[in-house]
């Protein structure tokens, strides 16, 4: 038997590279409207010497006559005091048939820049199409794509930047400008929201931070963050006034921003419009008019990172100057 080819590295430069926004959410859409098997997520506590735990985490994902693909992330809480990011993660891509190892991925640039574009994705069917001011809520490392992800699908021209660390904000801010946005940190988040086209939300808050009040006619909110249920970003007055979408309907379970919605019985499940998967097949409509407030609210999936992956397995096999 022949030598089989090693698989392809692809670095976290190399990812950024092949991941254009532009390239990146259609490649995402085909993805959801196709579908895949996308078994549970496996999580698994480590004990640390200090009595405190880290998680592995693993995220498999696989389509017939495709691609096949697992993430591998371990988030180690106390790595800042070894001047270390908290969280670690790896995608392996390989050939669904075969099983042959086809790529390994840098994981983290690859979930960044996955998870913006699944903002932009639902966006597109839920923003208004004329929406030009987004606010961003948040100044961390998916925050600062999010302008840049929107506008792949929106004509984003105004960007309000909030955070509760105003150097943050500002220093975004002024990134954001030179990226071509007329970009600035708004003082208060009460004003910013209230003259939003989109807001966008990507923080660790576990207090609401989004008044349903503040949303005017047409907004679209977005919600990034909240990935447990003790985590919030809105108050239940948003999740009351909008129409929701999820990008899977674990959303309901993990997210603070809908279980603890449901657990009091502002909403019940059938509040939920749709999923991802059914915008992007079209089994559901998105947004019905300009008037209308929409919600989406993603906690991730392993289908997101398998299409990221494969694009970016494409453009490294993909000949230079081609």
């Amino acid at each position: 038997m022949a030598d089989l080819p090693p698989p392809r590295m692809i670095s976290a430069e190399q990812a950024r590279a092949a991941l254009p926004f532009a390239a990146l959410v259609p490649a995402l859409r085909e993805a959801f409207a196709r579908g895949a098997t996308v078994p549970l997520r496996h999580h698994h506590a480590i004990a640390q010497p200090d009595g405190s735990e880290a998680t592995l985490l693993l995220m498999p994902a696989w389509q017939e006559q495709g691609y096949l693909g697992i993430k591998v992330a371990t988030i180690h809480p106390g790595n800042g005091r070894h001047g270390l990011p908290g969280v670690f993660a790896t995608y392996v891509l390989a050939d669904a048939a075969t099983g042959r190892p086809l790529a390994v991925v840098d994981g983290s640039e690859l979930t960044a820049r996955r998870t913006a574009a699944v903002s932009a994705l639902a966006a597109s069917f839920l923003a208004r199409p004329d929406a030009r001011t987004l606010l961003v809520v948040g100044a961390g490392r998916v925050a600062c794509l999010l302008p840049a992800a929107f506008a792949a699908v929106r004509p984003i021209a105004r960007v309000a930047v909030w955070s509760r660390h105003a150097d943050k904000a500002a220093a975004l801010a002024d990134g954001l400008r030179g990226q071509g946005f007329d970009a600035r940190p708004a003082p208060s988040l009460r004003a910013a929201a209230e003259t939003a086209d989109i807001v966008s939300c990507a923080t660790l808050a576990t207090e609401p931070l989004i008044e349903g009040a503040w949303l005017g006619p047409g907004t679209h909110l977005d919600l990034v963050g909240s990935f447990t249920p003790a985590m919030r970003e809105t108050d239940d007055a948003c999740v009351g006034r909008g129409r929701i979408y999820v990008d899977t309907m674990a959303a309901l379970e993990e997210s603070g921003d809908l279980a603890g919605p449901l657990a009091r019985g502002v909403i019940r499940r059938d509040a939920i419009a749709g999923t991802l998967d059914d915008l992007c097949s079209r089994a559901v409509e998105g947004r019905r008019n300009a008037d209308e407030i929409t919600l989406f609210k993603a906690v991730g999936t392993a289908l997101a990172d398998l299409g990221a992956a494969a694009l970016a397995y494409r453009a490294a096999c993909e000949p230079e100057g081609d």
